[in-house]
């Protein structure tokens, strides 16, 4: 997937954060577990910037809050991509 560099950067700022803080936990894990199974840390983030910029979407969509569960299940699933959803 093409993205803007400075969307790219941010989504990577947003992944580091969540990492330095450990909030939430399941971030951290993630990266744990797909380098476990193989992939190198920076595609393994880059994945887990793809659950990001889902879960933005779905909430600019709907206009609903975060969704801690739908998030966590997203990375759960991975390396499975979540679906596009325009």
């Amino acid at each position: 997937m093409d993205v803007h560099p400075r969307i790219e950067n941010a989504i990577a700022q947003v992944v580091q954060e969540q990492i330095d803080t450990n909030e939430p936990p399941e971030v951290t894990e993630t990266l744990v577990r797909l380098v476990n199974e193989g992939y190198p840390e920076p595609e393994a983030r880059e994945l887990i910037g793809c659950v990001v910029i889902s879960e933005v979407f779905d909430v600019l969509k709907s206009g609903e809050s975060f969704d801690l569960q739908r998030y966590v299940a997203a990375l759960n699933r991975l390396p499975e991509l979540p679906e596009a959803k325009l």
